[in-house]
């Protein structure tokens, strides 16, 4: 190994990353594609730099092509990679392997496809040090299950001989971290490491990041969609569209006054830096007096085998007001998905009632049932898995049609293009398929689907979840205007604290299966009496800065 690459930086001063002129492309059927178009930035010894911009900014493949792990048709065009002094730059993978893992490191976004399912945990974590030569045999697993416990995982020992599938999802990410930080490398490239992750377990994650780079001096390349983490977390902030670099600068002077029109419409779309509670707009709708959604005890066990049960659901009570928002918000596991099932009597409970519209949905059998779920509709968390890519959007929207209303073909179409009108989709799109739009749309056009039947009720499960944050920001609008229009009722289940604060009136907290707090969200968010509710609000990501303003984002540049 050449030494410059290798051992502690001496000079602090010096970036251990500095990339002048990177420029990143594809090969694909369309020809040569350009994705990142001559960026610099550097990263120091000690530092977080946060890359941050939208799908198709760029961030993923700037991340990729650092550590040589671009997709298939993606390649360097140009440009330096200094890594301690020395250019990395067209290295082949066998030299970039000896680098991997001891001089920088990847956290991959998704635990889930990044561990071997059918290797144990210790093997995977004593891997990276055979492979470099620093240990082997007993000592390699021994040191696996110290670094186990580095990363606080619970009862290192057992963890280290289990398998993926039986780890929840921050116990898997702790265990890439555990594998990232392995060999102390100069640099950690984070990509989106806790996107998929609920608030609290985001924030264990991101904590032990900080304790890691404050501990060994590793510099961190954060990439994130999320300004929130950005700005909790990172010194300086690189904003990237399109595969350009807006600006880049300390992330307080940037969130304070921000130079470019794009990163202004970013903060002004994130809902962890400028969330504020729907009653205090003066467009919230009018809401009835009268309950749409009564749910009384409702208790949900499940078979575990040899006449054991697991209790989902345990004594859930709510009522939600006719044309009002209403959130279930929780952790994983904590029986939000369950509830919005039986609400929508895809599922029997245990016990307990659900009433919705005055009728007891534990009395509805046949065709009373069928006819049930015209008034109530789901929305669903992925608009790239909930659509059927085969069919265009035209036959996407007109499916519930056919199965609850007798309309001529020509009626039909009449109905399609007037509820697309509804979501502010054109006409134009009726003979595209779902691949042909953006994930925004998408949504658009699954939201669409749910009101073609004119329902008085949507479940929206985790519904902007899987959406960058304008995109978020718009369908959110658009359900605020739907909702004013057709006196809809939302009950919206969702983790993320920030939009439910933004979108709701009511909220009911779920923890383990129980309500632990329920009531109006301004009183909720100012006053929680649980300390589950007061957890899950500390951990809201953004809260280090003031709000951001409209009149400040304008007047800035």
């Amino acid at each position: 190994m050449t030494a410059p690459i290798v051992g502690t930086i001496t000079d602090k001063g010096a970036p251990i990353l500095d990339v002048t002129g990177l420029r990143v492309a594809y090969h694909d059927r369309t020809g040569l594609r350009t994705v990142v178009h001559d960026i610099d930035f550097k990263v120091r010894a000690g530092e977080v730099v946060a890359l941050v911009g939208e799908s198709g900014s760029g961030k993923s493949s700037t991340a990729q092509a650092l550590i040589g792990l671009l997709p298939e048709g993606g390649f360097l065009q140009q440009g330096s990679i200094l890594l301690n002094g020395l250019n990395i730059a067209g290295w082949p993978q066998k030299r970039l392997d000896g680098i991997r893992g001891s001089v920088m490191s990847l956290v991959p976004q998704d635990p889930g496809n990044s561990l071997n399912p059918v290797r144990t945990i210790g093997e995977q974590v004593a891997e990276i040090l055979t492979v470099h030569g620093k240990a082997s045999g007993a000592a390699a697993r021994a040191q696996a299950v110290e670094l186990l416990e580095r990363v606080g995982l619970s009862q290192p020992q057992l963890r280290a001989r289990q398998y993926p599938h039986e780890l929840s999802g921050g116990m898997r990410q702790r265990v890439l971290i555990a594998i990232a930080i392995a060999l102390k490398p100069s640099l950690i490239i984070a990509d989106e490491p806790t996107s998929a992750l609920d608030v609290t377990v985001q924030r264990h994650i991101l904590d032990l990041i900080d304790d890691l780079r404050r501990e060994y001096g590793t510099a961190v390349l954060l990439v994130t969609h999320d300004l929130g983490v950005a700005a909790d977390r990172s010194d300086r902030l690189i904003v990237l569209q399109h595969g350009r670099i807006q600006e880049q600068g300390r992330t307080a002077d940037i969130l304070r006054i921000p130079q470019s029109n794009y990163t202004r419409r970013l903060l002004a779309d994130a809902p962890s830096l400028n969330a504020r509670p729907k009653s205090q707009r003066s467009t919230a709708p009018a809401i009835s007096a009268d309950d749409i959604i009564v749910v009384d005890g409702l208790v949900q066990d499940f078979g575990t085998g040899s006449d054991g049960s697991f209790r989902a659901v345990d004594d859930v009570s709510f009522r939600v007001r006719r044309g009002s928002t209403h959130a279930i918000v929780g952790e994983s596991g904590s029986g939000k998905t369950t509830t919005i099932r039986i609400v929508s009597a895809f599922q029997r409970p245990t016990s307990g009632k659900v009433l919705v519209d005055g009728s007891d949905l534990s009395a509805l059998r046949g065709e009373t049932l069928r006819l049930f779920r015209k008034k109530i509709q789901l929305v669903y968390q992925n608009p790239y898995g909930s659509l059927d890519p085969r069919l265009t959007i035209a036959r996407i929207v007109e499916e519930p049609l056919l199965n609850f209303a007798r309309l001529s073909r020509r009626e039909r179409l009449a109905k399609v293009v007037t509820t697309l009108d509804k979501v502010r989709l054109p006409a134009d799109i009726l003979h595209r398929r779902p691949n042909a739009l953006s994930g925004g749309q998408r949504q658009r056009v699954a939201i669409a689907r749910a009101l073609v039947l004119d329902p008085q009720i949507l479940l929206l499960d985790e519904a902007v979840s899987a959406l960058d944050v304008t995109v978020q920001a718009q369908i959110l609008d658009l359900l605020g205007e739907l909702q004013r229009e057709l006196g809809l009722t939302y009950l919206f289940v969702s983790h993320d604290l920030a939009v439910v604060r933004q979108i709701a009136d009511t909220v009911s907290v779920l923890n383990g299966g129980r309500l632990v707090e329920t009531g109006r969200v301004e009183d909720v968010f100012s006053n929680p009496k649980s300390p589950y509710t007061r957890e899950l609000i500390d951990a809201v990501p953004g809260k280090t800065f003031p709000r951001i303003t409209a009149p400040t984002l304008i007047s800035a540049g």
